[in-house]
């Protein structure tokens, strides 16, 4: 395995460097202050945009990105580092057209859709004009299991009719959400058999992903959610849907494989997520260090206590464990961008791995700190609730770890009890085999 980055993707992640402390940090005042008062996007987010196209910083997610396409096709592998940088700054990843939800909508978009779909969607998505959501967590239900979703679409003559309610749904608050893609469950009538409904074949072949612009009749946006009390300006909805009707050419990709094309979606999805969440916490780990180098309780420099002193090398440790795994999820995509479900592990584990480093690195980062950890002066407090929310989204921990369990069950099957072999008997202890 080599996770060295290539000649361009070093180059990229110089450019993407300068970029971020020329342009990005000195805006961050200005970004909190225009949300503070209401306005979002902040005004000066178009211009930044502009500058990050001329750049060629711009759609650097996506390693399939086509010639005539708009933006810079780089490897998962190379990418990773810039998404660690983007990180540190939560809004800085749509200047660069490289934010959630949209990436991974526009990786869906780019293998799936339709002429006429990529020319309506995929175009102004990979232009920057238009934003996204993808709405598949229900209020009524453990969204964790998909086969339990209840927002049902119905097949009626050229038309689909869609009914249900959708929540957390990130990016629907967005002034310039146009779209979302809706994991809905067929109803009765376009079920399969009843003789093979009930087969665990037939369960993840009763949804499809349907593209529903924001404007349709029946769509309605009920409140953006506070996330543990932090109120983010794309939104984090509750959406329901009554009566909802649309061709029947809005279904994204084949009738029935909705399920495996989430399942798609997630892979270099992870891998972006993951790296965000580590150059947070490189951040929080940065900012501890500085603090406890200036801070004094009983007379001694807080570095001084051994306590600290291991914390912050508890977390150098388990960001530098983290971003490995990520880097060989990122390296397995890149050799093998087609065997998802081969790689379905690594990407579980990398989830787990980066729910827990945020949040207890930047829980130490947050005690160093003291009560200025708590305020709005530093940015720990929403790290930290970020990365508490990352125990639940994109699927609850318990439901990776299972992922991970059962290939390791699955492999231990496979070898029909190798391990076997390691035990000794008195017997075997007493007489040695003859060695020629």
């Amino acid at each position: 395995m080599d996770f060295s980055p290539s000649a361009e993707g070093r180059r990229l992640r110089a450019k993407a460097d300068a970029f971020f402390d020329r342009y990005l940090l000195p805006h961050n005042p200005a970004w909190h202050h225009s949300v503070t008062q209401g306005v979002y996007p902040p005004p000066f987010l178009e211009d930044l945009k502009a500058l990050a196209q001329d750049e060629g910083l711009w759609n650097l997610f996506l390693p399939r990105l086509l010639p005539h396409e708009p933006g810079t096709r780089l490897r998962n592998l190379d990418y990773a580092p810039i998404a660690e940088l983007l990180g540190r700054l939560p809004w800085a990843s749509e200047v660069l057209n490289c934010s959630a939800p949209d990436t991974g909508n526009m990786e869906l978009l780019h293998r799936f859709a339709s002429p006429a779909q990529r020319s309506q969607w995929l175009a102004p998505l990979l232009a920057g004009t238009m934003r996204s959501a993808f709405a598949m967590s229900e209020p009524d239900v453990a969204s964790s299991d998909p086969t339990n979703l209840q927002t049902e679409v119905a097949t009626q003559g050229d038309e689909l009719l869609l009914n249900g309610r959708k929540w957390f749904i990130t990016g629907a608050a967005h002034p310039q959400c146009k779209l979302l893609i809706v994991m809905c469950r067929h109803a009765s009538g376009d079920t399969p058999s009843a003789t093979d409904a009930n087969t665990a074949h037939a369960q993840h072949h009763r949804h499809s992903l349907v593209l529903v612009p924001t404007n349709t009749p029946g769509v309605e946006v009920v409140r953006n959610i506070p996330v543990l009390n932090h109120l983010a300006p794309e939104g984090h909805c509750e959406i329901r849907l009554r009566q909802v009707r649309l061709p029947r050419d809005q279904v994204l990709g084949a009738w029935g494989e909705g399920f495996a094309m989430a399942q798609a979606r997630l892979g270099p999805g992870r891998v972006h997520h993951c790296m965000r969440t580590i150059g947070q916490c490189e951040l929080a780990l940065q900012l501890a260090c500085e603090r406890v180098l200036e801070r004094q309780a009983f007379g001694r420099r807080l570095s001084d206590f051994a306590n600290v002193q291991d914390w912050i090398a508890d977390s150098r440790i388990e960001i530098t464990q983290a971003r490995l795994l990520v880097l060989q999820l990122a390296w397995r995509l890149d050799c093998e961008p087609d065997a998802l479900e081969q790689i379905k592990s690594d990407t579980a584990a990398v989830k787990v791995v980066a729910a827990r480093l945020q949040s207890r690195v930047v829980e130490r980062a947050i005690q160093i700190f003291g009560a200025m950890g708590l305020s709005p002066d530093t940015p720990l407090a929403d790290f930290w609730s970020w990365g508490r929310a990352m125990h639940l989204m994109d699927g609850p921990d318990e439901v990776h770890l299972r992922t991970v369990a059962r290939q390791e069950l699955k492999a231990a099957q496979a070898r029909a009890g190798e391990g076997a072999r390691y035990f000794t008997t008195p017997e075997q202890r007493q007489t040695p085999p003859r060695i020629r």
